[in-house]
């Protein structure tokens, strides 16, 4: 039995404690906010801070819940932490090491073997993440925004509770609130220790160690962005697909994009599912799946199993409903588009923007321009909505698939295939004659309306790059007669697009020869 020396004094601390607490809630229960952003990630971030730079009092709340193998991360959101900027850094890593090969055949000496450490990537990519962790925080600190580190909740709509890690509970009153909280990874708990014994992109840039040999399923941009990258670092990489590779996606370029990774070296298990997953007494991964079409059950052991079969929305714990905010019941994510504002729910002070907004494009440089032109609605009395439109983005799989605008399938289906014109090229880009790379699937091709371009695809190296200047100027009203009419940069890939002049409905050979 523990005497304790001091009554008094454990009685003190102990009236002292429980005061605080209930000091904690009722001070914050009467501070009002002109708008608390539920979420840090780049969309609630941008906010925030346009809002703050308005003269109005903001905080946000952020708070990361570990993933299923315990993996937590800083300020900053999926794009920052395990989203877009890991991932580019791994896809830039893997592109140096085809690069180190190819440099051979320019007069290079190198070694025939050559390999990475993973855990020297990974530390770089883990340092600079939190660099930008850090720099969000000072950010935040420097625009005079709050920056609360706990989970939000609604109370009613003018009242946000915030649990912190402790279980310490305040609230905060607040005249309007932009849900941003994202998305996460979906991990089949139907399936024998898939939640047990695999990873997601949650936890796949945070690996201490390489994951080996891996079996990715899903058939996402994400699931091919890192069966990629990590076959591009010299691992065994297998790609488990049920159906249909980036169905949201043009699904001519789609194939080109699976053909390229499948002939450099991805392994790719079609029309099959997994059945269970079972840990070994050495610690490898038996995965048992079926395949769909014969149905038979095969099993192969791996080193690391990574889901990436879909993401959900992080709403479960908002109250959404129970103050009457309206969700779609298949996505669960806020139906918005109300008073005329892209970005409103069913309650008229409440927002959403980014991943948790229905229907609208899971892209970080939406949700951050969502979040700065709400901010100055909501503040700097603009009218001024969010054009969803001609949105662009790249697929960063080994061979980048860049778009902007919508596939040949959909324009067709809008239009009749009799009113779609498709001009179309296969491409060499000067960078692969030397080492003689395979660039059978490097492909362009510009779908139109009349003179209206619907969708513009491209599948080569640097694919955003070019994209995002075709981008630009599509927003600003550019046809296909002024893109077709532009002159090219010589030698770049980005010119074969104002070369293009043959169609599909021609029939002839759209292989580009020469210069």
């Amino acid at each position: 039995m523990i005497v304790n020396k001091h009554p008094r004094t454990f009685i003190l601390k102990r009236l002292l404690n429980q005061y605080s607490q209930v000091r904690f809630l009722q001070s914050s229960s009467t501070e009002e906010y002109d708008l608390v952003v539920i979420g840090g990630g780049s969309g609630g971030l941008a906010c925030a801070k346009a809002a703050s730079q308005l003269q109005k009092k903001v905080a946000v709340l952020d708070f990361v819940t570990p993933s299923t193998q315990g993996t937590t991360w800083g300020l900053g959101g999926t794009c920052v932490n395990v989203g877009c900027i890991p991932k580019k850094l791994m896809h830039h890593a893997a592109l140096l090491g085809e690069a180190i090969k190819d440099s051979k055949a320019y007069g290079w000496s190198v070694p025939d073997l050559i390999q990475n450490d993973w855990e020297t990537l990974s530390t770089a990519v883990q340092n600079h993440v939190k660099s930008l962790n850090w720099g969000h925080r000072v950010q935040l600190r420097d625009k005079g925004v709050e920056y609360i580190n706990g989970l939000g909740s609604f109370v009613d709509r003018q009242t946000v509770k915030v649990t912190d890690n402790k279980g310490k509970q305040k609230l905060l009153k607040t005249k309007n609130t932009v849900i941003a909280v994202g998305g996460r990874p979906y991990i089949p708990s139907h399936i024998p220790g898939a939640l047990e014994y695999s990873i997601s992109s949650d936890d796949l840039f945070w690996l201490k160690k390489s994951p080996g040999k891996t079996l990715v399923i899903g058939a996402s941009y994400i699931a091919l962005e890192c069966g990629g990258f990590l076959r591009g670092l010299g691992l065994d990489t297998t790609v488990m697909v049920r159906s249909i590779p980036l169905r949201q996606f043009d699904q001519q370029m789609a194939s080109l994009v699976t053909d390229y990774m499948e002939s450099n070296g991805t392994k790719f298990l079609k029309t099959c599912v997994p059945v269970s997953i079972e840990k070994t007494t050495g610690g490898q991964l038996v995965v048992k799946y079926e395949n769909l079409t014969d149905k038979q059950t095969k099993e192969e052991v791996f080193d690391t199993v990574m889901f990436a079969t879909g993401r959900h929305a992080v709403v479960r714990n908002l109250n959404l409903e129970g103050i009457g905010v309206e969700i779609d019941q298949t996505t669960q994510k806020v139906i918005g588009d109300h008073g005329g504002d892209h970005e409103r729910s069913s309650v008229p002070n409440i927002y959403a923007i980014g991943d948790i907004l229905h229907k609208r494009p899971e892209l970080t440089p939406v949700a951050i321009k969502a979040g700065q032109l709400l901010a100055e609605r909501l503040f700097g009395g603009s009218q001024v909505q969010m054009n969803y439109d001609l949105v662009p983005t790249t697929v960063f799989t080994p061979l980048e698939y860049g778009v902007v605008g919508i596939s040949e399938e959909e324009a067709i289906a809008r239009h009749g295939e009799e009113n779609i014109e498709v001009y179309h090229a296969f491409y060499t880009p000067l960078e692969f004659v030397v080492p003689q790379r395979n660039s059978s699937q490097c492909y362009i091709k510009v779908v139109c309306f009349g003179d209206r371009v619907l969708g513009l695809h491209l599948i080569g190296p640097n694919a955003g790059e070019v994209i995002q200047g075709f981008a630009v100027a599509l927003r600003c009203g550019a046809t296909w007669s002024g893109i077709s009419g532009s002159v090219g940069i010589h030698p770049t890939s980005a010119e074969e697009i104002v070369k293009l002049h043959i169609t599909k409905r021609s029939g002839l050979d759209p292989t580009v020869t020469g210069c």
